[in-house]
C-alpha cells in the first residue's frame, strides 16, 4: 500500500450544517487538498490539542492517549486507508506490533496529535478525492487580519464547500438532537410556525417551559 503523508490545514464549520466541520489535510510534500466531514465533538478534540487547551479532567481521546502510554504503546501512524460508498475509514498502526486498529479518521487524528503520530493518505484516495489548491473554485471573502492569514481562511472555506465525502458517523442522534437539527432546518427555510413547535417541545424535554 503506497501512502502519502498529510498534515492538518485545519477545520472550518460546514455550511450545510451548524454540527458538522470539514476538517482540511494537505500534503506534506505536495500541493493537493483533501477535506473531510467530521463531527461537531470530534472537531472539538482535533481543535483543542492544537491549540493547547487542556481540560481539566481526560477527555476521551485524552483517556486513550494515557491507556496507550500506561500500557507502553506507541501508536506508529495513522493511515486513512479506504473509502466505501463515500465514507473514508482509517486505521491506526502500532509500533513493534503487527496490531492494527480500525477507526475513523477524525478519531484517529485526534489520537496522533496527541501523540505526535504522522497521519498519512493512500495514494489511491489522494488520486481519486484530493484536490489541486488552484483548483479550488473561489468564493468572496470577508477581510483577514493579514494576507497570509486571509489566503489560509480562503483556502479553508473553498475546500469546507466542496467536501462531498465524510467520515463513518459516531453514535446515533438522540431525540433532542434530532429536534435541534429540525429547529435548524425550520429556521434555514423561514417555516417559523414549525420553529415555534419544535422549540416549544425543546423546551418541554429540558424543562426549560
Amino acid at each position: 500500500m503506497n501512502k502519502i503523508q498529510v498534515d492538518i490545514l485545519g477545520l472550518s464549520i460546514n455550511p450545510n450544517s451548524q454540527r458538522a466541520y470539514a476538517l482540511l489535510l494537505k500534503e506534506v510534500d505536495g500541493t493537493r487538498r483533501l477535506p473531510i466531514v467530521i463531527g461537531e465533538p470530534e472537531a472539538q478534540a482535533i481543535a483543542n490539542e492544537l491549540e493547547g487547551v487542556r481540560p481539566q479532567r481526560p477527555m476521551t481521546h485524552d483517556l486513550l492517549k494515557n491507556i496507550i502510554e500506561t500500557l507502553g504503546a506507541t501508536i506508529r501512524e495513522i493511515v486513512i486507508s479506504s473509502i466505501k460508498e463515500g465514507t473514508f475509514y482509517a486505521t491506526i498502526v502500532f509500533e513493534f506490533s503487527e496490531l492494527e486498529v480500525d477507526a475513523r479518521p477524525s478519531d484517529a487524528i485526534a489520537l496522533a496529535v496527541r501523540c505526535g503520530a504522522p497521519m498519512y493518505v493512500t495514494d489511491t484516495i489522494m488520486d481519486e478525492i484530493a484536490m489541486q489548491a488552484e483548483d479550488i473554485p473561489e468564493i468572496e471573502e470577508g477581510a483577514s487580519d493579514t494576507p497570509e492569514e486571509e489566503e489560509d481562511d480562503n483556502e479553508l472555506k473553498r475546500l469546507q464547500q466542496s467536501s462531498v465525502v465524510q467520515e463513518a458517523p459516531s453514535e446515533p442522534l438522540t431525540f433532542r438532537q434530532r429536534l435541534e437539527q429540525e429547529l435548524d432546518q425550520a429556521i434555514k427555510v423561514e417555516d417559523y410556525e414549525a420553529a415555534a413547535r419544535i422549540r416549544d417541545e425543546l423546551q418541554r424535554l429540558t424543562g426549560d417551559a
